[in-house]
C-alpha cells in the first residue's frame, strides 16, 4: 500500500520543487477533514510523530497543490478530478465525450501499473499522459505536476485528472483540481456511498454509471442519492449510461456550465 496516505510513511522530498504559494481562496477543507478522519480513526495512527509526519506531507501537498492550480489558472484551464472505485467507467466516459464535448480537454492518468488506459485515450485522439504511481494508491499534486510537464495546456479548455481506482485516500489529496467529480457504478452495490462517505463529500458532482444494469442488480437508485445528499446537501448527481448519448451530453454541459462559470 502508498506510505502517505496513513497506510503507512513516504517522505516527499521532491528535491528542484520548493513553491511557497498562497492558498488564496480555494477551499482545502475537504483535505483536511479527510486527513483528520483518517488520522482518528486508524489504530495505527496513535503515536504523534506519525500524526506530525503525516500532517507535514499533507501541507507540503496542498502547497504543491495550489501551484498546479495556479498553473491551471494562468492557461485558463478548468482542472477536474475523477474518482471512484476501480472499474467504474472513467477512463469510458472520457472516450465517451470524444466528438460530442464543445471543449478541448486532456488527461493526467493515474494507475498503479501499464499505461493501458492512457494507450486507450490517445487512441481516441486525446492529449494524455500516464502517471504511474507504483505502491500509492492515489495521485497527490507532485505527481500531476510532473505530468503538466508532459502534457501542453495551451491548446487544452479542460483538464482532466483521472485518479487511482479507489475510494479512499484519493479524498484525503489535494491535486490541484478545481471540481471533483466521483463516480459510482450499479454493479458495485448500494452501499458504497454510505461506506465511504469521505469521498463523497468531497464531490462537487456524483455520476452513477452502468444505469443500464439496473435491472439486474437490486439498487435503489433514489435512496442512494438521498444518502449522497445526507453527507453533501445540494450535490448534483447525473445518472450515466456509456451507451446512451444523452446522458452523456448531460455530463458535458455540466461541465460546460461550470466552465462558463470561471471564465
Amino acid at each position: 500500500m502508498c506510505k502517505d496516505c496513513g497506510c503507512s510513511i513516504t517522505d516527499h522530498d521532491h528535491d528542484g520543487h520548493h513553491h511557497s504559494h498562497d492558498h488564496g481562496d480555494h477551499d482545502h477543507s475537504h483535505t483536511h477533514q479527510a486527513a483528520h478522519e483518517t488520522l482518528h480513526h486508524n489504530p495505527q495512527l496513535n503515536d504523534k510523530k506519525t500524526i506530525d509526519v503525516i500532517k507535514k506531507i499533507l501541507d507540503k501537498n496542498d502547497q504543491e497543490a495550489q501551484h498546479n492550480r495556479e498553473h491551471f489558472d494562468d492557461h485558463g484551464v478548468l482542472a477536474i478530478n475523477l474518482m471512484s472505485s476501480p472499474g467504474s467507467g472513467k477512463t469510458a466516459l472520457l472516450e465517451a465525450m470524444v466528438g460530442l464535448a464543445p471543449f478541448k480537454f486532456g488527461v493526467i492518468e493515474g494507475d498503479l501499473e501499464t499505461s493501458r488506459d492512457a494507450d486507450r485515450l490517445i487512441a481516441k485522439g486525446i492529449g494524455a499522459v500516464q502517471i504511474q504511481t507504483g505502491s500509492a494508491c492515489h495521485l497527490d499534486a507532485f505527481m500531476v505536476h510532473k505530468g503538466l510537464h508532459d502534457l501542453p495546456l495551451a491548446p487544452l479548455d479542460v483538464c482532466f485528472i483521472e485518479n487511482v481506482g479507489n475510494l479512499v485516500c484519493p479524498a484525503s489529496y489535494d491535486v490541484g483540481s478545481h471540481l471533483n467529480i466521483v463516480l459510482v457504478s450499479i454493479p458495485e452495490g448500494e452501499d458504497k456511498i454510505a461506506k465511504y462517505p469521505v469521498m463523497f463529500r468531497t464531490a462537487d458532482l456524483i455520476l452513477i454509471t452502468k444505469t443500464d444494469l439496473l435491472p439486474y442488480f437490486q439498487y435503489d437508485i433514489e435512496r442512494e442519492k438521498a444518502e449522497a445528499r445526507k453527507l453533501k446537501p445540494g450535490v448534483d448527481i447525473l445518472e450515466v449510461n456509456i451507451n446512451d448519448e444523452k446522458s452523456i451530453r448531460s455530463v458535458i454541459e455540466w461541465i460546460e456550465f461550470k466552465r462558463k462559470m470561471r471564465a
